[in-house]
């Protein structure tokens, strides 16, 4: 992608990495995101994003970096893309100061039905009072709306103290809102490799196991980006499975 490119094309491209790493239906998304400047330039920080898969019946938000294990894909490519998915958000900060003057340090979008919401905070986060666990926290509760019980004591407190703030005006955010209309079909199709052509790929509807062919440059995000099955084996054999707040969700260094 060229360096100079519009807002609305970078979030386009949001999407696409987006809806193309969830291998299966969903209802909804919801990715945070936080960038810091430092003083010899380099750009750090954090991100981690969550969906909800499409059930009649309510079904816990998925862990992004929960994905490789759950179908069993192979996790390096995949850690790729997350890398990747976290260049495109700098790129949306770079231009975000250059077209709009909006500094922003940390960035939740949300995804659901047609609507594409962005929320930018433009806190200082290396002299905040609140940790990164802590915005997790509070975020999770916000946006996932896990139950207040999950959190630990300490959290709790900071749960309540940063809404309290936000009531008081205290954490201003700018959003941007617009309805796209890009279909988005793939995302409950499991990808495979292993059957294609010259410049076509062969997908399988899990659902009906219909072979559906499709065109390259609809759904690649880059050449040879496609899912690959790991080689068969317990990825927990011999340990215990990590609790959620041990998954890696914290991709780049602090």
């Amino acid at each position: 992608m060229p360096k100079k490119t519009s807002i609305k094309q970078l979030y386009s491209e949001i999407r696409k990495y987006l809806f193309y790493m969830i291998p299966e239906k969903w209802n909804k998304i919801y990715l945070y995101a936080s960038i810091i400047q430092r003083e010899n330039g380099e750009e750090t920080g954090e991100m981690f994003f969550y969906y909800f898969p499409q059930s009649i019946l309510k079904k816990n938000p998925i862990n992004v970096y929960q994905v490789p294990a759950k179908f069993n894909l192979d996790e390096e490519e995949y850690i790729k893309l997350t890398d990747e998915l976290y260049d495109l958000l700098k790129q949306l900060r770079h231009e975000c100061i250059r077209c709009d003057k909006i500094n922003w340090s940390n960035i939740t979008i949300s995804i659901e039905n047609v609507e594409f919401l962005a929320e930018y905070n433009c806190e200082d986060l290396i002299t905040s009072f609140y940790s990164n666990e802590d915005r997790m926290a509070i975020w999770q509760y916000k946006y996932l709306n896990y139950p207040i019980e999950r959190f630990k004591k300490e959290q709790r407190y900071r749960i309540f103290e940063y809404l309290q703030e936000e009531e008081r005006g205290l954490h201003p955010v700018i959003q941007y809102v617009e309805t796209f209309y890009q279909q988005h079909e793939h995302n409950n199709i499991q990808y495979d490799i292993s059957r294609h052509s010259e410049d076509k790929f062969i997908k399988v509807d899990e659902n009906s196991k219909d072979f559906i062919m499709v065109d390259d440059n609809q759904y690649q995000i880059q050449s040879n980006k496609f899912f690959k099955r790991r080689k068969a084996k317990n990825v927990y054999e011999n340990t215990t499975k990590p609790d959620e707040f041990e998954v890696r969700n914290q991709i780049l260094k602090m």
